[in-house]
């Protein structure tokens, strides 16, 4: 059986020097809902282990609402890897108080701000902002690119399949197209159960 610590010893444990104990502890913390947790969480998004800051993020957003006041004063202020993390924390959480944070992210410098933006606004089903991911469609990073056909695709309205048509005809690249035509076929699905 897999060991587990109590809350309190996990939380204790989360910037132990050992990355044995921080793994313990951030495992134990998993399935847990507890506002007490969130902030220890958040500190822990600084960690130095990428596995340890990619589990608290996924916690962080696992927990939900309960994290997303503390997550948006975080990413507001912060920079760098810890304001990454925290932007996925905030994605994961699927809550619409981050739609214009998100909206915000998506002229920021850093492509991988840009694309868990994106991401986050077609996961909301954020059709207001339609214009806004398909303009996402022209980012010189192509992984931004296609993030915003996949959140264009799960918005699920026929306003989504123009802007796939014209990204499609401009990319060379073969997986980009592959993408577009299976965004393409979803929408079109989804529209004839309607």
């Amino acid at each position: 059986m897999d060991e587990k610590l109590s809350i309190d010893d996990a939380i204790a444990k989360l910037n132990d020097d050992d990355l044995e104990v921080r793994t313990l502890a951030i495992n134990s913390l998993e399935g847990i809902e507890d506002e007490k947790i969130v902030q220890p969480l958040i500190e822990t998004l600084k960690d130095d282990n990428l596995i340890i800051k990619h589990k608290a993020a996924k916690i962080l957003g696992d927990i939900g609402e309960q994290s997303v006041g503390p997550l948006i004063a975080i990413v507001e202020k912060e920079e760098g890897d810890f304001k990454k993390f925290a932007s996925f924390a905030l994605k994961e959480t699927k809550s619409e108080k981050a739609v214009n944070y998100f909206v915000d992210c998506l002229n920021n410098n850093d492509w991988s701000l840009r694309k868990i933006a994106v991401r986050s606004l077609g996961e909301l089903k954020s059709v207001e902002h339609i214009g806004l991911i398909s303009k996402a469609i022209d980012d010189e990073d192509w992984g931004v690119r296609l993030a915003a056909i996949r959140s264009l695709e799960d918005l699920e309205v026929e306003e989504a399949i123009d802007p796939i048509k014209k990204a499609r005809r401009k990319e060379k690249d073969k997986d980009f197209k592959k993408a577009a035509n299976k965004a393409i076929k979803q929408i079109e699905k989804v529209i004839k159960k309607k």
